[in-house]
């Protein structure tokens, strides 16, 4: 998986590592990791971890899809469509009612999520385009869950919230 991810993210170490520091985290939530493979091999891996979301009432345990790294020899035939899939059935049935992301409107927008803005849910961060902050409702999802996506301790430690690429956050920024 680690191999998977490093590739998938062109990132030798940054990626792997929040993989390996969410896997032992703690967390009101069991992390949730998937892989896809092809002939034995591991071609794709997602990952689904503890977060909170800072509602009125009270804090309401969620999920994060992050990282989903497919092996670049494997991207765009369906591996990343179907671990997305699976992540979120996965979540739906241990009861969760929202999982969050970053990530391009575009892809996500058509397997399930949604800007999370327009949903009443606010962005833990400024480094966030608000096109790339989505998130998917499932069935234990109530109106009255809305607030602030908290992520865990590991993203921030492993410097993993936001974009850092100027070009990119403009393009997603663009997509508004």
């Amino acid at each position: 998986m680690r191999r998977v991810q490093a590739l998938a993210f062109d990132d030798p170490e940054q990626v792997p590592e929040l993989v390996d520091a969410l896997r032992g985290a703690p967390g009101a939530n069991a992390p949730i990791s998937l892989v896809a493979t092809r002939h034995d091999q591991v071609v794709g891996h997602v990952m689904l971890s503890a977060c909170r979301l800072d509602s009125q009432p009270r804090l309401v345990d969620v999920l994060s899809l992050s990282p989903l790294g497919v092996h670049p020899d494997h991207q765009r035939h369906g591996v990343g469509t179907q671990l997305i899939k699976a992540a979120l059935k996965a979540a739906d049935d241990r009861g969760v009612p929202l999982v969050f992301l970053e990530g391009s409107p575009t892809y996500y927008g058509t397997r399930g999520f949604q800007r999370a803005s327009a949903c009443g849910f606010r962005s833990p961060s400024l480094r966030i385009p608000d096109p790339a902050f989505q998130v998917a409702k499932l069935s234990s999802y109530e109106p009255w869950m809305t607030g602030t996506f908290v992520y865990s301790e590991s993203f921030w430690a492993n410097d993993c919230v936001g974009l850092r690429d100027p070009e990119l956050f403009a393009r997603i920024a663009a997509q508004d």
